[in-house]
C-alpha cells in the first residue's frame, strides 16, 4: 500500500491545533460502575492488563501512598508500614492489594481493624464493613520485609550497605502492598529511617529530616506529580548527594556512593546538557528533579540492567558510568527521555510499552547520530539505522508478533525498542517533521500525570496531522507483516527464516544500551 509523505497543513496550523487538543480535559478510561445490588460484593482481583492479567485490582482507585521504612543495618531487615488513600468505585465487602514476600503484621481500614490473608500474590483484606460506592477511606498495613528473600520475582537490589529497588515491570508489590498497576499512579510520601551514618533518599524532593534517638536519621520525600508504582525508587546506603544546577534554575541532584563519587562525576556533569537537548525537543522537564542514582553494587547478578527510569533519579550500575560519554551519553539520553515517556505518561496497559521504549529509543539515537557517534552496528546515521531494522521487520514480527502486541516473555525484546523507533520514523516520514513535532508535544501534554494507551498516540496523531492516521499506524503495529516505508520504495524486507532465534533481549525487563 501507498502513502503520501507529507501533511500540506503548515506548522502553525499544526501547531495551533495541538493547542487545542491540549487544552481539552483529560478523559477519564474508567466509566462510572453501574449502581450494585448487592452489599455483598468483592473487588474483582485484577485489572485486565493483557499482558499481566493477574496483575492489579478494582473496585477501587489509590490517589496516595504514604511509604514509612525503617532500615536494620544489622538484620538486612525493614520495618515498614504504608497508608494507602483510595476511593471506592463499588460496595466492597472485601478488597485486595499486591503483595508478595511480605510477613504482614496488621491491617487497618478506616483506623479500624481489617481481617486480612495472603494468597499467591494478593493480600485480601476484608473490612469491618462494607464500603459503599465513593467511599474515601484509608488503609495501612505494618509489615516487615527482607531484601534479601529470594522470590520468583523481586524489586529489592540489595547492596553491601542497604538497598535500592527496581520495581519494573511487576514487582513493586514485593517491596509495600499496592494496586502495582502503571493506570492506577497516585502521589507518595517516602519516610525513610536509617543509621545515621548511612543516607536514606527516595523519588520526589527532600520535605524533612529528623535526627532521632539510637542515633538513627529519617528522611522525608513527597512527590510532586504522580508516580506510577513501577517507577517509584527508594535507596538506602554509604551515598553523597550531590546538586547541581539544570536549564532554567531546575535541581539536580545524584545519589552517588561516597567511595565512587569523585570517579562518576565526569558522567553526572553531562545531566545538564542533556536536559536542555531533550527539552528543546519535548518541552519543559516535566518533573521537580532529577538526577543518578548509581547503584552502590558490583555484584554482575545484582540486577540484569543497565539503567532503570525510576522517578526523578534514574538507577545505573556504577561501573556502567564510568565509561567515556560517547559510550554512555546516548543511552543516559534515553533514560532521560523516559521522564516523559514512561513516566509523566504512563502506559495505559503493558500492551503500550512501545510508547515508552520507542520513544526512548528515537532520541537515544537522534542524540547518538547529531554527535557522529557510530552505534551497536557501527551506524553513524539515522535513516542507515532505520534501512537496517526495516529489513528485520517481518522475521520480528513472525518471532516476536507485532509491534503493540507482546506477550510477558517478549515484552521487553528488540521489537518494542527499535520496533517502536521504526513505527516512529515512519510516522515522520508520513506527515513530515514539523507535524511529527507537533504530534510529540501534543501528546505529552493531553497526557501529561496520567497514562495514556496506543488509541491515545493515534487519536492525538491523526487529530494534530489533521488527517485520519489510523489505518496507516494500526498496520505498522498490528500487522503481521512490515508495511511500506514512505519515502523509501527502494528499501526491502529480508524474507522470514523460521529457524531464527528470538530478536535480541535488551537487558531482562530493562533498558539496556545494547539498542543503542
Amino acid at each position: 500500500m501507498r502513502y503520501r509523505t507529507r501533511v500540506t497543513a503548515p506548522a502553525a496550523a499544526l501547531l495551533g491545533t495541538a493547542a487545542a487538543l491540549t487544552a481539552a480535559p483529560a478523559a477519564h478510561a474508567t466509566p462510572a460502575p453501574a449502581p450494585e445490588k448487592s452489599k455483598d460484593n468483592p473487588g474483582p482481583e485484577t485489572l485486565g492488563d493483557p499482558v499481566y492479567p493477574d496483575l492489579g485490582n478494582d473496585g477501587y482507585r489509590v490517589s496516595a501512598y504514604h511509604l514509612d521504612l525503617a532500615y536494620d543495618a544489622t538484620t538486612a531487615l525493614v520495618d515498614a508500614a504504608v497508608t494507602l488513600e483510595i476511593r471506592t468505585t463499588q460496595w466492597l465487602s472485601r478488597f485486595s492489594l499486591d503483595a508478595l514476600g511480605l510477613d504482614i503484621r496488621s491491617v487497618r481500614v478506616g483506623g479500624r481493624t481489617a481481617g486480612f490473608e495472603q494468597v499467591a500474590e494478593k493480600l485480601r483484606i476484608t473490612p469491618a464493613r462494607p464500603l459503599p460506592p465513593k467511599t474515601r477511606v484509608t488503609v495501612c498495613v505494618e509489615y516487615t520485609a527482607d531484601p534479601r528473600r529470594a522470590l520468583p520475582h523481586t524489586a529489592w537490589v540489595p547492596t553491601p550497605d542497604g538497598f535500592a529497588v527496581c520495581p519494573q515491570p511487576n514487582s513493586a508489590h514485593t517491596v509495600f502492598p499496592c494496586n502495582d498497576h502503571p493506570s492506577d499512579k497516585a502521589d507518595f510520601t517516602f519516610r525513610v529511617t536509617v543509621p545515621s551514618a548511612l543516607r536514606g533518599v527516595a523519588s520526589g524532593r527532600l520535605v524533612r529530616v529528623e535526627n532521632l534517638p539510637g542515633d538513627r536519621t529519617a528522611y522525608t520525600y513527597r512527590s510532586r506529580h504522580p508516580i506510577a508504582t513501577e517507577v517509584i525508587q527508594v535507596t538506602v546506603g554509604d551515598y553523597v548527594v550531590k546538586e547541581r544546577q539544570g536549564p532554567h534554575g531546575l535541581p539536580l541532584r545524584d545519589v552517588v556512593p561516597v567511595a565512587r563519587a569523585e570517579a562518576l562525576e565526569p558522567a553526572l556533569a553531562l545531566t545538564p546538557g542533556l536536559v536542555e537537548w531533550v527539552e528543546a525537543r519535548l518541552g519543559a522537564y516535566p518533573f521537580e528533579t532529577y538526577g543518578l542514582l548509581p547503584c552502590n553494587s558490583d555484584d554482575p547478578n545484582a540486577f540484569d540492567f543497565t539503567g532503570l527510569e525510576t522517578q526523578t533519579l534514574t538507577l545505573y550500575k556504577p561501573n556502567y558510568l564510568l565509561q567515556e560519554e560517547r559510550k554512555i551519553g546516548s543511552h543516559m539520553m534515553h533514560e532521560l527521555v523516559h521522564s516523559y515517556f514512561g513516566n509523566s505518561v504512563s502506559p495505559a496497559t503493558w500492551a503500550d510499552l512501545w510508547l515508552n521504549e520507542g520513544h526512548a529509543d528515537f532520541y537515544g539515537l537522534l542524540y547518538r547520530y547529531e554527535r557522529g557517534w557510530a552505534d551497536s552496528l557501527g551506524l553513524t546515521t539515522m535513516e542507515a539505522r532505520m534501512k537496517d531494522t526495516y529489513a528485520r521487520g517481518d522475521q520480528w514480527r513472525h518471532t516476536s508478533g507485532p509491534v503493540a502486541a507482546p506477550n510477558a516473555a517478549n515484552l521487553f525484546d528488540s521489537q518494542r525498542y527499535l520496533g517502536g523507533v521504526l513505527v516512529l520514523y515512519a510516522l515522520r516520514q508520513m506527515v513530515g517533521e514539523d507535524a511529527f513535532h507537533a504530534i510529540e508535544r501534543a501528546f505529552l501534554a493531553r497526557h501529561r500525570d496520567g497514562k495514556a494507551s496506543t488509541d491515545d498516540y493515534i487519536a492525538v496523531a491523526s487529530h494534530v496531522a489533521g488527517q485520519d492516521l489510523s489505518g496507516f499506524l494500526r498496520e505498522w503495529l498490528y500487522g503481521t507483516t512490515t508495511p511500506r516505508m514512505p519515502g523509501h520504495p527502494d528499501w526491502t524486507v529480508t524474507p522470514v527464516t523460521p529457524s531464527l532465534v528470538r530478536p535480541h533481549r535488551t537487558g531482562g525487563h530493562h533498558d539496556n544500551s545494547a539498542t543503542l
